[in-house]
């Protein structure tokens, strides 16, 4: 089983005005926590979605219009997403999204490929949330007497990884930085039952 661990950067949080403006993931060998292959655009789009961009937004991740401008055309991302999707067989039953926001980034994602067009591809439907993880697990810990509950810890992606000693995400948000830390939380929350320490789990 394959893990395709996703993230998101935008102009805003509304997906009727904004756009994204940058996709990385990450394919995973869920058993061994290997990388199999990496994937990382900033998307352009015309100046007049740019203006629309929530200023807020842009605090969070910095981008500039100077980046956009330079970036991808969204329909060559998308081509390059469903060939390397193509590659690793990226198909349901035998793959699954992880992000820690799933329904912000799977609605941003289809601007770039149509649910249309991933339910003809056959893609994963399930999009999986580390935060959902993280409080499954840390509530059987409680009832326990293990762990504190869920909501003392927080569930924010930064709050998990401190609650298992772990850093921040770098600043300003990127989308391979959120990747990066994702699966560092995975690895921590979750774990890879055939991890062997090896050095092709270089996420």
């Amino acid at each position: 089983m394959l893990g395709v661990f996703l993230d998101t950067e935008t102009n805003g949080l509304n997906p009727q005005f904004h756009k994204i403006v940058e996709i990385a993931f990450k394919i995973v060998d869920l058993m061994t926590g290997a990388v199999q292959e990496e994937y990382h655009s900033i998307i352009a789009w015309p100046f007049e979605d740019w203006q629309k961009s929530d200023p807020e937004s842009l605090q969070i991740n910095h981008f500039t219009w100077e980046e956009v401008q330079a970036g991808k055309p969204p329909a060559l991302a998308a081509q390059e997403i469903i060939a390397c999707f193509k590659r690793w067989n990226i198909q349901r039953k035998k793959a699954v999204f992880i992000c820690q926001n799933p329904s912000f980034d799977r609605i941003f994602f289809s601007q770039l490929i149509s649910s249309d067009t991933q339910e003809r591809l056959n893609w994963p439907y399930h999009w999986l949330d580390l935060a959902s993880m993280h409080w499954s697990l840390s509530m059987d810990k409680a009832k326990k007497k293990q762990g504190p509950l869920p909501w003392e810890i927080g569930v924010s992606k930064d709050l998990i990884a401190s609650s298992h000693n772990l850093p921040s995400e770098e600043k300003p948000h990127r989308a391979m930085n959120g990747v990066a830390h994702l699966l560092l939380c995975y690895k921590a929350v979750v774990g890879f039952p055939g991890h062997s320490g090896s050095s092709n789990n270089n996420f």
